[in-house]
Formats: C-alpha cells, sequence, structure tokens
C-alpha cells in the first residue's frame, strides 16, 4: 500500500475519532450542565439529546454536499463544525445557545458517517479497502475511549467549571483535522462521474497506483452508462438500484437491533440490574468500551484476509448465544455469569457489525448514487440508534418486562439476521466498485 493512501485514509478517518470524542465527552459534563442552568429534566434531555437530532438530520442530508461540491470541500466543512461545536458549546452563556452549538456537533457527527466511509472507499485499493475504510470505525471507538480518559483526569483538578474543559480541548484535534484535510486529493470517481474532470482523476489514480490507473479510469468511465449504453441515472429509488438499498438498510436495521447501543449507554444500569454495586458497574461499563477497542483493531487485521461475510457469520453466530444467554440469565435471575457474556458480545459485535457496517454500505452503491446510498445506511443506523436508546429505559424499568424479553428480543434479530448474512449478503472482498456495481445493479 502506498504511504500516500495510508495518510490520506488516516485523515479522513480521523472524522470518526472527532465522531467518538463529541459523542461520548458529554457524559463526563451533563450532570453539571443541568445544575449550572438549573434544569429541569425535560429541558436537561433536550439540551443533551440535541446532538441526537442533529446527527439524524446530519446523516439525512450528508450526501448532498458530497455530490454537490465534491469530497474534500464537504469532510473540511466537517471539521469546521466540530470545531465550532467545540467552542461554542465550552464557552456557552445559556443552555440555549449550548443546544445550538451541540446540534452542529450532531450535524458533523452525521455528515462525517456518510462523507468519511465515501472518501476512503473511492480511493482505496480494493485488496486494502476494507482496512482502509474499517479506520473510521476504530477511530470512532478510540474517541470513546480517550473521551473517557479525559473526562476522568479533568474531573481530579480544580479547575472551575471543570465541564468546559471537557467540551472545548475537542476543539484541538477538530482543528487539525481541518488542516490536515487540505492535504488530501478530491476523489477521484467524484471528478469523473459528477465533473467530467479526466485530467485530474487521472491524476489522482496514478498516485493511488500507477499500474492500475487507466484501466480504473475506463471502468470508472463505463460506470457512467448503464447496461444498455445510456446513462446512469442517478436517482437512488430507480428499480435497477433496488438490491443495494435493501442491503444497505437492513444492514443498518440489524446493526442497532443487536441491541449495542442499548448495552453501551446503559451498561451501569444493566450491571446494577444484575445486582452489581455502581463502582463495579461504572468498571465493567470501560471494560465494555476497551473490549469494544480490541476486537474493532483485531477486525482491521481480518476483514481483507476472511471478508465481510466471514466477520458477520462468525460475529452473529457468537452475538445470538451471547443475548440468549444474558436473556437466560434474567428469566433465572442467575446473573453471576452476565458480565462475561455482555464483555463477549461487545467484542464479538465490535469484530463484525462494528468494523463491517461502513465498509459494506460504502461499496455496495454505484458511483452515481454512492453517496445518497451511504447516506441512507447512515440515515438508517441513526434513526434506529435513536428509537432503540428512547425506548430501552422505559422497558427495562417496567416490571411487566425487564431484561428476559429484551435480550430475547435482541437474539431473536440477530437469528434473523443471520438469514440476511446466509441468503441475501454479498461478498465484496477484494473486488472493484465497478466490478460490485455490475453484480448488483444488474437488472434481472
Amino acid at each position: 500500500m502506498k504511504k500516500e493512501v495510508f495518510f490520506w485514509s488516516v485523515t479522513v478517518a480521523l472524522a470518526g475519532l472527532l465522531f467518538g470524542l463529541d459523542t461520548a465527552v458529554i457524559s463526563g459534563a451533563e450532570q453539571a450542565i443541568q445544575k449550572i442552568w438549573n434544569l429541569t429534566d425535560v429541558e436537561h434531555g433536550l439540551a443533551i439529546a440535541a446532538a441526537l437530532y442533529g446527527t439524524v438530520v446530519g446523516a439525512m442530508l450528508g450526501g448532498l454536499p458530497a455530490d454537490r461540491f465534491g469530497r474534500k470541500p464537504t469532510l473540511l466543512a466537517i471539521g469546521v463544525l466540530f470545531l465550532l461545536s467545540a467552542f461554542g458549546s465550552a464557552m456557552a452563556g445559556s443552555v440555549g445557545t449550548f443546544t445550538l452549538f451541540r446540534f452542529l456537533g450532531g450535524l458533523a457527527i452525521g455528515s462525517a458517517s456518510v462523507s468519511a466511509p465515501l472518501y476512503i472507499s473511492e480511493v482505496a485499493p480494493a485488496a486494502q479497502r476494507g482496512r482502509l475504510v474499517a479506520l473510521f470505525q476504530f477511530n470512532i471507538v478510540l474517541g470513546i475511549l480517550l473521551a473517557y480518559v479525559a473526562n476522568y483526569f479533568i474531573a481530579q483538578t480544580a479547575l472551575e467549571n471543570a465541564w468546559r474543559y471537557m467540551l472545548g480541548w475537542v476543539g484541538l484535534p477538530s482543528l487539525l483535522y481541518a488542516v490536515a484535510v487540505f492535504f488530501i486529493p478530491e476523489s477521484p470517481r467524484w471528478l469523473v462521474v459528477k465533473r467530467n474532470n479526466l485530467v485530474e482523476a487521472e491524476r489522482t489514480l496514478r498516485r493511488i497506483d500507477p499500474a492500475t490507473a487507466p484501466a480504473v479510469l475506463d471502468s470508472i468511465l463505463a460506470s457512467r452508462h448503464d447496461e444498455t449504453g445510456g446513462k446512469a441515472r442517478e436517482s437512488l429509488w430507480s428499480p435497477q438500484y433496488r438490491r443495494p438499498v435493501m442491503l444497505a438498510f437492513l444492514f443498518a436495521f440489524f446493526n442497532q437491533t443487536a441491541g449495542i447501543n442499548a448495552v453501551l449507554y446503559f451498561a451501569p444500569r444493566i450491571f446494577e440490574m444484575t445486582g452489581l454495586g455502581a463502582n463495579a458497574a461504572l468498571l465493567s461499563s470501560a471494560g465494555l468500551g476497551l473490549a469494544n477497542f480490541v476486537f474493532t483493531f483485531i477486525a482491521i487485521a481480518l476483514i481483507d484476509r476472511y471478508g465481510r461475510r466471514t466477520l458477520m457469520w462468525v460475529g452473529t453466530v457468537v452475538l445470538i448465544a451471547t443475548l440468549a444467554l444474558v436473556s437466560y440469565s434474567f428469566f433465572t435471575e442467575k446473573f453471576e455469569f452476565v458480565p462475561a457474556y455482555l464483555f463477549t458480545y461487545v467484542g464479538f459485535f465490535g469484530l463484525s457489525q462494528g468494523a463491517v457496517i461502513w465498509v459494506f454500505i460504502s461499496e455496495i452503491f454505484p458511483n452515481q448514487v454512492r453517496a445518497s446510498g451511504q447516506a441512507l445506511g447512515s440515515f438508517t443506523h441513526w434513526i434506529f440508534a435513536a428509537l432503540i436508546t428512547n425506548v430501552f429505559p422505559y422497558f427495562a424499568n417496567n416490571p411487566a418486562v425487564g431484561g428476559g424479553p429484551i435480550f430475547a428480543f435482541f437474539a431473536g434479530m440477530m437469528v434473523l439476521q443471520l438469514l440476511y448474512v446466509w441468503k441475501l449478503m454479498p461478498e465484496t472482498k477484494g473486488l472493484s466498485l465497478e466490478s460490485l456495481e455490475g453484480q448488483l445493479t444488474r437488472m434481472h
């Protein structure tokens, strides 16, 4: 792999680091924010959830600027939004201002989940595409870990309004990311398909691999036309794109109905439900974050060697087993092994779905509609993330429901996902984006 391509991919994957930092850093500040402005529970919930609402909007609309203005300007704008959100929310003088800047951070997260995997998939050689796109997910879990560590150390200081420092320091990596984006080239596939700029596209393709540049350029040019020789359609909802749309929607849907956000967001509550004390519950929660990080790192090493589908097979089987065991533990009220089950669950989620989702969705759409397809997958992911996160506390605290039925539901959804992997999911390892386009959009 050329060092230049690796640098471009790492630079863009840093949007995932900002994503993880911005998502998790609020956990250390939210109680102080409620006290300083004397917020009701409703006002507090709205202020904290503002980033999540922004994420949904950013994911829904993130493909538009990536197609209209280019991948590079969109990635630069994302860095600026993260910068504004970090410094603005840290210096906010009112809850209204704070909520606005947190919403901007959410827009950046949603847009990053569209544009960053999109860009990396379009510049990465086919043989390394999986591990390079998976760097985005790796940076997300790294960012979450760094946020928790930073919050802990800042909380130990005697700083007045320490919560402002927790939020504000994220502006520094945001600035570094925005500067680094200036040194990456525009996506050659966007240059050809959206701007017909063959000269600049070929120059970038030669930087990626001089030996394959002419052939890759020819295949990108060919992708602008459908099988009849006519111009390929630019509407995601054209009948020829039905299969990739279905694959992306179902993958994102199952990604969240596995229950991962419920487990990660409410881990202390779940552990306390099993009888652990508050301190032990917090320590176990931090361990889940570490398991996610380690197994995501392993996934990067395996994804191009064994393929996306193999990781999904292994991961889904383990998820079914661990979720079923957690459910059984709640039904029988025998909780001694629940922490071990959940550690295994989170680890194998990171090894499979966590690492594969952004890779797979960025690969399966044709050049003409890749940005809008990525936006569809990201939007589906975030909508169901919000729904699962919103309803979990209600069902967990409802005496008529509780942990047993909840985890049985998650296990059942993973059985359906296993059928999806078996019957519907294609292997994309080592194939060029254009050859995948031919396979997945061929009209029958």
